[in-house]
């Protein structure tokens, strides 16, 4: 990951109207990096990808993709950067294989019968080649769209929520190809909302209101959440929220699938402290213990932080 950054960005802004998406942020990718984007919706993720591809011209900074200016080299570029959009935007009414040689005939690819079948066949759609794409499930239809995002063999490759809305299953199998694709040479910038996903990639960018809140390796991003976090089970549930929130040193209180993970300031008797709080409220606790901080706490500390600075 030596040399020249694939990407560089610095001071990007991007407006639509009198909406600003991205406020001034910088970012820095080099060649065989996997950089997950996470954040909530309309935090400007789309829009910095858009950018990176040269889709969307920004309104202040600059941006390089491969050394070039990536809007004034935006064709060129094309040749070396794959884009695989949130929404399926291939041709419905074409078969599998016709989809992978229009992009091919696109981008003037030659000997492009051979690239096809060896993408199809890693892709596992080989045997569907002749079926339309309106008649593929979710995950072959991202499959597709990333078999004709990598016909013309990029340098880079974006992918805007690949998976979102696609079963577990398959949501492996193409993280799976991705691995596969990385240890081949490609760099990859993955937007992704599932923070399981962004576990995998080996630096996680957190989006919020158009901003970076943070940048780092994801095992680090953790060990900058202040207190500790405890893992409780309670019921009722709208009781046992109701007192933990009250607790002396309560610095958070998120509801974790069937559980809660409380964030206390201190950790010298959290546990003891909780049970007694759960108890004054008449409130049954099955299980109370400290967990290692995760992604999710991470996550979910940093933007409500922002929101309350801005606020």
């Amino acid at each position: 990951m030596d040399g020249e950054p694939v990407i560089a960005v610095s001071g990007l802004t991007v407006r639509y109207g009198a909406e600003t998406a991205v406020r001034g942020i910088d970012l820095v990718v080099r060649r065989g990096e996997v950089l997950g984007v996470i954040g909530p919706d309309g935090a400007g993720k789309t829009s910095t990808l858009r950018a990176i591809a040269g889709l969307q011209r920004a309104n202040g900074g600059a941006v390089r993709v491969l050394g070039r200016d990536a809007w004034r080299h935006r064709r060129a570029l094309h040749h070396v950067v794959g884009y695989l959009a949130q929404r399926f935007a291939l041709y419905g009414d074409l078969t599998v294989d016709e989809n992978v040689r229009f992009f091919a005939l696109l981008y003037g690819i030659q000997g492009w019968r051979a690239r096809r079948d060896a993408l199809l066949e890693r892709v596992g759609l080989a045997q569907f080649r002749d079926r339309a794409a309106d008649r593929l499930s979710g995950g072959m239809k991202q499959k597709l769209a990333l078999a004709c995002s990598l016909m013309h063999a990029p340098q880079l490759l974006l992918l805007d929520e690949p998976t979102t809305g696609v079963d577990p299953v398959t949501r492996r199998e193409f993280w799976r190809l991705l691995a596969d694709l990385v240890a081949d040479g490609l760099t990859l910038v993955v937007a992704t909302p599932y923070l399981d996903e962004a576990e995998r990639c080996s630096r996680v960018v957190l989006f919020h209101r158009g901003r970076v809140l943070a940048d780092a390796p994801p095992a680090e991003l953790p060990g900058r959440l202040p207190g500790v976090v405890v893992e409780v089970a309670a019921a009722p549930r709208r009781q046992a929220a109701a007192a933990l929130a009250a607790l002396p040193g309560a610095l958070d209180v998120q509801p974790f699938a069937a559980r809660f993970h409380v964030r206390l300031a201190s950790g010298e008797g959290a546990t003891e402290q909780v049970r007694a709080a759960l108890e004054r409220a008449g409130v049954a606790a099955e299980e109370i213990r400290i967990v290692p901080a995760g992604l999710e706490d991470t996550f979910l500390h940093l933007t409500r932080a922002a929101d309350e600075e801005a606020a």
